[in-house]
Order: C-alpha cells, then structure tokens, then sequence
C-alpha cells in the first residue's frame, strides 16, 4: 500500500450559540481536514483546527507543504514519517503551526494501518477497555447565567452524563462559587464536577478560590494559572487538595516533560495536536505512566479514542461535541463512558454533506 496523493480541504464549523471563558471568543472552529489517499483505495482522515478559522490557511500551507514526506511512502511507515518531519521542522521551531501539520498528517497515517489491519487502533496500539468516562465539556461557560447553567447541567445529565466541566476565572472567586454551587445543587453529590479557570488567575487567588470549591466536592481546578508559570501552579497544586489539571497548551513531549518536572499537574491533559499526533501522544502516555501520572485526553475526542482503548493510566475523554457535524458516525455515551468503536482505524470518517456545507 502506497500513499498517491495529500489532499486538504477548509471548513468551518459554526457553534450553536457564540460562547465566552477567561481567554476566550468563540463563534466557531475552522478545520484542515486531511485526507491520505491511497493506491489500495484505502483514505486515512484527521483534521487540526483554528478557533473562529483565524490564520486556518497557514495551518493549511503548512500541512501541505510536507506532501513529500507522505506521497509514495506506505504508511506502516509512521514512524519513519514522523521522524522526517521532525527533522524538517528544527529550523522553524517545535511548536504551533509545525507540530498541528505533524499531528494531522501522522494521525491519517494511523488511520490508514487501522483500516488497512481491518482492526480500530486500540486494538493495534494494544487495547486495555472498551469505554472509557467521560465529561460534558461543551456547555457551562462563564458568559452563561446561573438560570442558564442549571438548565444546561440538567440537560447533559438526561444525555447520560455523570461528570461535567464549568468554567469559572471571574476576578472575585465568590462569583465563581455561587455558579458552581448552583450546578451542584442541580447535579446532586453523585456527580463528579470538574472547573476550568482557563489560565485566569494569580495563583494566590487560585488557591483561595480552590479552597472554596473543595467544599462543594469539586475534582480538579484546571489551567489555574498562566500556563508559562508552571512555578505559580506548582505552588497551586502543593497548597490544594484537589488535583490540579493541566498540559493542553503543552508542545510535544517536552513541554509536558516540563510540567511533570515542575510537579505543576497532578493530571497531565496532552492535547493531539499541539502534542504533534498520535505517535507523540503514545509517548506522552508511556512519560506520564513512568511518573504514575494519569492523563484525561484534551479535546479531539473521536480520534482520542484510540488513545484511552490503549492507555491504562488514562482516566477520561474531554467530551467536546464541536466537531460532531464533521463526522457520520456518532459518539455513544452508556452511563458516563463513551464507548470506544470497533471500527477499523480511527472508527470515524468525514461526512461529505457536511463537509460541502461548511466549505470555506
């Protein structure tokens, strides 16, 4: 089997309602879509994003430019794809647009010796479950009312939720309890309650306010800080008794080294693109293990999949339903766990309706 020929395609995907956090506006998320096609008739899919499409075309060029790295090879040749790559990218850095091309074109590559096995890459990779839990990350943002909250928290527990994620950041952490409390009172005790501050605070106030939301039974604080102050969120953590989560915004294996170095996290969240694929997050999880650190997948939740079916140490999925539209199959959540599919590669492949209605 050979790859004949990279072909990307833009999208942009709208988000039901604009949404807010510490840091953040979105109103969509713009997509490379990657296609590898190859002699076999065999297409290997993945895809890296941009929010609100900004700057999505140089991701796009980038992806592209590395054509030569992938047409004609056989893609059981991951790795030594992967390593090309690296190579090609020392003098432009090991970050941002260099490492998403990477992730998205090592993780079709993946795809393709999935479907090429006939087997889901849990299995390849060396499967340990089945399913995996799972949190409601798409809702329960700051921009939302109490009102708003309580209804939306109600809402992910009739879709079979048992865990959910509220963003909190505002400036007096009072704010920021009576919201979580509300959500609490809605969910009951049963219900694990994640929040994350989106890197908004100082970690003096991180650690009053992660005080205060141990009373109400809150798992972890996440990003509490500047995520290049891995110093202020190690004191963060030390001071805390509920876990600190972070790693999303970490580059590669090295930046989540970094992390573990500063004992800054007490749960790694490695990112599939800016780790740089699948290949890299393998890595991650087998650095995390060595340091008994668990890891909860950020983001990507369709192609994380075959990550938590392999990981023993992962212990959730991000749910995050923006990139549902893209996909023909759907996500299947069985009391708090998504089942991991048994289809062969990634188990998700593009839908072309909806691809040619969000085409930019």
């Amino acid at each position: 089997m050979k790859i004949t020929r990279l072909r990307t395609r833009l999208v942009n995907v709208p988000l039901p309602r604009p949404i807010t956090t510490a840091i953040h506006s979105i109103e969509s998320v713009g997509c490379v879509l990657v296609d590898l096609e190859t002699d076999v008739g065999l297409v290997g899919q993945s895809y890296i994003f941009t929010i609100n499409a900004t700057r999505l075309k140089a991701f796009d060029e980038m992806v592209r430019g590395f054509a030569h790295r992938v047409e004609g090879i056989d893609p059981h040749y991951v790795t030594g794809m992967n390593t090309a790559i690296w190579s090609d990218i020392n003098p432009t850095g090991y970050a941002g647009v260099t490492i998403s091309a990477l992730a998205a074109l090592d993780t079709a590559c993946w795809d393709l010796v999935g479907k090429a096995a006939g087997q889901p890459l849990h299995y390849i990779f060396g499967a340990c479950r089945d399913r995996i839990r799972t949190y409601a990350s798409g809702g329960l943002w700051l921009s939302q009312s109490i009102d708003d909250l309580a209804i939306e928290a109600q809402t992910f527990l009739d879709q079979g939720f048992r865990a959910m994620k509220i963003r909190v950041g505002h400036a007096d952490p009072c704010i920021d309890v009576e919201r979580v409390g509300a959500v609490r009172e809605v969910v009951g005790p049963g219900i694990e309650l994640l929040t994350d501050a989106n890197q908004a605070l100082q970690p003096k106030q991180a650690i009053r306010l992660g005080r205060m939301l141990a009373e109400l039974g809150v798992s972890w604080l996440e990003e509490p800080v500047d995520v290049h102050d891995l110093t202020g969120q190690a004191q963060v953590r030390e001071a805390l008794d509920i876990n600190v989560a972070s790693g999303e915004t970490e580059w590669t294996r090295y930046g989540i080294r970094r992390t573990i170095e500063a004992g800054a996290a007490d749960v790694l969240m490695p990112d599939l693109q800016r780790i740089g694929g699948l290949t890299e997050m393998r890595r991650v999880v087998a650095l995390a293990e060595a340091y008994s650190l668990p890891i909860s997948t950020h983001i990507f939740t369709e192609h994380s999949l075959a990550i938590a079916g392999s990981a023993a140490n992962c212990i959730s999925v991000e749910h995050m339903p923006w990139y549902a539209p893209l996909f023909v199959e759907e996500l299947e959540i069985v009391n708090g766990d998504i089942l991991i599919p048994n289809r062969p590669g990634s188990g998700f492949t593009f839908d072309e309706t909806a691809v040619a209605k969000f085409a930019l």
